[in-house]
């Protein structure tokens, strides 16, 4: 290759591909990242590279320590993982270069998928120690479907991985919330850190402090020796996923708002406060600005939490997933049942298709589990389901007397879960908890919200 040309083919086969100088102005850019970007090149060169491309943090390289360094970028709609590095001559610094490893959100995806599938088949055993260490059970590739308002909340999860920002997770229950946080963990530059996960509405109020701050030897009656460490102890240099936050007692609240202000906890006993570094990430299937208007949630604590909002969409507005979510978790229990379905019958996903799913997408994969225990062939039938579909038309007269319509058959439709589902374990609640993969204390709490007998 001696030709000039030659080379010039070669870096306009490099994603993303600029350089800068000392004084932060573009040198070079090829056509590729022109293009990605949506620059003129030959107007760009020579101007400073943040009025070219905002985002770009090249200009941060030139007053690093370091000499290499690695960041996502989101602009516009794109997503890219850069590269970048100095470069020197004479052992002096006279630019930096940048280029992407990645680009767009499914280049992203198929990367993962790539590192996921190397982990398993050749560094197992490592990856299992690194998942006991880290203590997640879900990553991006959990988060199943690929409509529109799916792909958007992969982005979300994304963006919010490549800050330090606190999270607020919104979302119906059986949405996958949990695999949200899990995603956002892994994803961050915290996921060699310990992910703690605490679930506030299944405490009782006189242990919530001990369990978030911990507590010091005799610090009251009954305190094991040498004292404990709280939640936000242990996920130091982590993150702390606080589930079901909106049912927090007002105490505890205060004192969480002080940790996330002074970046640091007293234990329970303690003369001294304990610094922590500890990334939270919040869920909640109740809207917070109700809760603060009813005087159940501190504004000041909302403000805290809602730095990252991110809002997980309810099944029935993505039913375009449906036939992904069924035949993933079908693949999942021919493992697990040891059984061979391969197909799902067309009218399964019409039949699923016409009901509202309160429960979500936990609720689809019950009835799929329980469907998968009776189908006995390579293909899923109608027939296996246990699943009634109400297709009645809506009394829209009686709707009308409802302050919240939209509310009201909501909370008809989980009663009518609920129900049904201590139903079929004879009321058992405990069982009934399981069934529906939700704690005790959050059952009765429901049941006490929709009127069901206790």
């Amino acid at each position: 290759m001696d030709d000039l040309k030659d080379y010039e083919l070669i870096l306009e086969h490099i994603l993303g591909l600029m350089v800068i100088d000392t004084s932060g102005n573009l040198v070079y850019m090829n056509d590729q990242c022109a293009e990605y970007i949506d620059v003129d090149r030959h107007a760009s060169i020579g101007r400073p590279i943040r009025e070219i491309f905002p985002p770009s943090t090249m200009p941060d390289m030139l007053a690093s320590e370091d000499d290499t360094d690695s960041d996502f970028y989101f602009a516009d709609g794109r997503v890219s993982f850069s590269r970048r590095m100095k470069l020197k001559k004479d052992g002096a610094v006279i630019g930096v270069i940048e280029y992407d490893l990645l680009q767009e959100t499914d280049s992203l995806g198929q990367f993962i998928d790539k590192y996921t599938h190397i982990l398993n088949a050749g560094t197992k055993q490592n990856a299992e120690q690194l998942k006991t260490l880290r203590k997640t059970n879900y990553s991006l590739s959990d988060l199943v479907g690929s409509s529109a308002v799916m792909n958007a909340l992969k982005q979300q999860v994304m963006r919010a991985a490549v800050t330090n920002s606190t999270v607020l997770i919104i979302g119906e229950t059986g949405t996958g919330k949990e695999i949200v946080a899990h995603s956002i963990h892994n994803l961050s530059k915290r996921t060699l850190g310990r992910f703690i996960k605490i679930n506030a509405a299944a405490l009782p109020e006189s242990l919530a402090e001990s369990e978030f701050f911990g507590y010091e030897e005799g610090a009251f009656t009954g305190a094991i020796r040498d004292g404990k460490s709280g939640k936000f102890e242990m996920a130091d240099g982590g993150t702390l996923f606080i589930d079901e936050v909106s049912s927090m007692p007002l105490p505890l609240q205060a004192k969480v708002l002080r940790v996330l202000q002074e970046k640091e906890i007293d234990r329970i006993g303690a003369a001294e406060s304990t610094p922590v570094d500890v990334r939270i990430v919040a869920a909640t299937n109740q809207e917070l600005p109700d809760l603060v208007a009813e005087g159940k949630f501190r504004l000041d604590l909302y403000h805290r939490l809602n730095v990252f909002p991110i809002r997980i969409p309810p099944l029935r507005e993505r039913m375009d997933d449906i036939p992904e979510l069924v035949m993933n978790k079908v693949i999942e229990l021919n493992i697990e049942f040891g059984k061979n379905v391969l197909n799902v019958d067309d009218r399964v996903y019409e039949k699923l298709c016409q009901y509202d799913w309160p429960g979500n997408v936990r609720e689809l994969h019950n009835m799929v589990e329980n469907a998968m225990n009776y189908a006995d062939g390579d293909t899923l039938m109608w027939s296996h389901f246990n699943l009634r579909v109400d297709n009645s038309r809506l009394d829209l007269d009686g709707l009308k007397k409802q302050v919240n319509p939209i509310e009201y058959i909501r909370n008809e439709a989980e009663r009518k879960l609920i129900e049904e589902i201590l139903g079929m374990h004879g009321g058992n609640k405990t069982k009934a908890a399981a069934y529906l993969n939700i704690s005790r204390p959050l059952l009765y709490q429901k049941m006490k919200r929709l009127g069901i007998d206790l």
